[in-house]
């Protein structure tokens, strides 16, 4: 009988990952609220996919388990893990000050089971809160982990609104973070404005990667901007593109008047 597996989103930090899932559970719907267990202890996870067969691809050293779908017992005891949090958090805010670190705590997450507290922490370098952890430790009497984070993990963790109106992206459904360049700016013909190209985290928007790949097939069947070219009897010099359109503008020499034609009307001198 082959393997079930199911996509699983926990943590703070909103990942997505693959869980083994149990014989004895036999359906899982979208939005369960599951009871999980981690490479970091039991946990508490959110149902994002159907439950399917496990695949090789989906198969880790790491990967969980998801053990049943939360009851109301379980519900009882997030909420007071909830609530610890927040005491716990506005604690060690009060011993970083103490302690004098270079570094902002951005939330504290306490693992269902209770024994494990981790602390996410933004920082511009590096920081030795090897003592405040022993103090931690010793006042929350449990395991205690300290995670730098960066800033858009930091807006994953409390979300908000973009300049599109919609809540973040980030929040709403990105998992996990990829690379994001000013070239794919350029690929699409936006306006290299800091404003209008960043995000709330203050880096380059995530959706700029959204259409790059379409703008990159797009342009393989156009001209580059300063090519020379010949369209009918005139020729000109590409000054443009309308790569949606599939179209290039060009200024004719003889009187530098621009026209927009499809590159299979126009053949490139140079």
């Amino acid at each position: 009988m082959a393997e079930k597996s199911i996509l699983i989103r926990y943590k703070r930090l909103q990942t997505i990952e693959p869980f083994m899932v149990g014989e004895d559970i036999e359906k899982l719907n979208l939005g369960d609220i599951v009871i999980i267990e981690t490479y970091r202890g039991i946990e508490v996870g959110l149902v994002k996919s159907k439950i399917h067969d496990l695949t090789l691809d989906e198969l880790t050293s790491t990967m969980g388990k998801v053990l049943r779908v939360a009851t109301q017992e379980d519900l009882n005891q997030i909420q007071k893990n909830t609530q610890k949090e927040k005491e716990a958090a506005e604690i060690t805010r009060k011993k970083i000050e103490a302690h004098r670190l270079p570094m902002k705590l951005v939330d504290c997450e306490i693992l269902f089971d209770g024994k494990k507290i981790v602390f996410y922490f933004t920082a511009e370098g590096r920081v030795d809160f090897r003592k405040l952890v022993r103090e931690l430790a010793s006042t929350f009497r449990r395991r205690v982990e300290l995670f730098q984070i960066g800033v858009r993990d930091e807006l994953k963790i409390w979300g908000g609104i973009g300049i599109c109106g919609q809540q973040l992206c980030c929040k709403r459904f990105i998992s996990q973070f990829s690379p994001v360049s000013i070239k794919m700016a350029k690929e699409q013909n936006l306006v290299l404005n800091p404003t209008m190209i960043s995000g709330v985290c203050g880096r380059l928007m995530c959706c700029l990667q959204y259409e790059y790949a379409v703008y990159q097939e797009l342009k393989k069947n156009l001209p580059s901007i300063g090519d020379l070219v010949e369209v009918g009897e005139s020729k000109g010099k590409v000054v443009g593109l309308n790569i949606l359109r599939s179209k290039v503008i060009v200024e004719l020499e003889e009187n530098q008047v621009n026209i927009e034609v499809k590159p299979e009307e126009l053949k490139i001198l140079k």
